[in-house]
């Protein structure tokens, strides 16, 4: 090595110098340890590939491989990678926005915003980290629905309450809506893919009680792909394609589907049924479901 550059080594997306190595002897375990702390670090926090293959899929070792299966309470590096995305939401800009609320909530929520300095959003972009409801269930509105696919928090209004009342930030976990949500939040936390990865999506036909255009929003949310052309069950090439949907249950049907034409079952119309390979047809009403609990549901036989 020239001058005084220091050899560098990948990590992610960005260059870091290599650490300096030290002569073998007392301090020589304790690097190494630090070493294989930092790799199991980047590796738990790694996506599957486009073949759905985890990291512990391509181990040597069974030492490694055990390394990587630990259960995330025994992972020093998943529950670092958890707690500082936690910790730079909530020590981040606020961006809260309301769905379904009355305007006298909407105007306790502007309060609110003004207390904790947050920023209130009228429509939903990629700035937002709070999804207000008003009851406790979750609700399938577009605001609500984009919240959920992004991991934003959704909460009931009691928490606008309580921190009204206390006139400081309280904890959200008290006042999180379960299930779906809090399942997207967590996949967000873990830095997991979203919920339409490895999903291709085409909408034939026209839909009213959820407009297209919401419909493609939400796919493109959820990590999803659209396609422009109806895809054909029949096509070497459409069946040939190697992609998997990384939410999809090793024992479900969606193990063997990643290209959904999804028409409105609301409308009179019922287009012929296809469930061929790699593509299925899919109502409207499985997707919003799908989004709802942030789970690829079972598509009736």
């Amino acid at each position: 090595m020239q001058g005084n550059r220091q050899p560098r080594v990948r990590s992610g997306n960005q260059l870091h110098p290599a650490p300096a190595m030290k002569p073998a002897g007392r301090g020589a375990w304790a690097h190494s340890r630090a070493a294989l702390d930092r790799l199991e670090k980047l590796l738990r926090c790694s996506r599957c590939n486009i073949f759905g293959l985890r990291p512990v899929d391509y181990a040597d070792s069974k030492n490694m491989k055990s390394l990587l299966l630990l259960p995330e309470k025994e992972s020093s590096s998943t529950s670092h990678c958890s707690v500082v995305n936690t910790s730079q939401r909530r020590d981040g800009p606020l961006a809260l926005i309301g769905s379904g609320l009355s305007s006298e909530q909407q105007k306790m929520l502007s309060e609110l915003a003004t207390i904790l300095k947050a920023k209130k959003c009228a429509e939903f972009d990629n700035t937002v980290t709070h999804v207000i409801v008003p009851g406790d269930t979750v609700q399938s509105t577009v605001k609500c629905m984009l919240g959920i696919l992004s991991g934003c928090w959704i909460l009931k209004f009691e928490w606008v309450k309580a921190c009204l009342q206390s006139e400081e930030y309280e904890q959200e976990e008290k006042y999180e809506i379960p299930e779906g949500p809090q399942k997207s939040r967590l996949n967000r936390e873990q830095l997991l893919p979203k919920l339409f990865d490895g999903c291709y999506f085409y909408f034939g036909g026209t839909f009213k009680h959820h407009p297209k255009d919401n419909l493609i929003k939400l796919v493109t949310a959820g990590g999803g792909q659209i396609l422009i052309r109806k895809p054909k069950p029949d096509s070497d090439v459409t069946q040939t394609v190697n992609t998997v949907a990384y939410h999809a249950k090793p024992d479900s049907d969606q193990r063997f589907c990643t290209q959904y034409i999804i028409y409105e079952d609301l409308s009179n119309h019922r287009p012929e049924r296809v469930r061929q390979g790699k593509v299925w047809m899919a109502p409207s009403s499985w997707f919003i479901d799908c989004v709802m609990s942030f789970e690829l549901l079972p598509l009736d036989n």
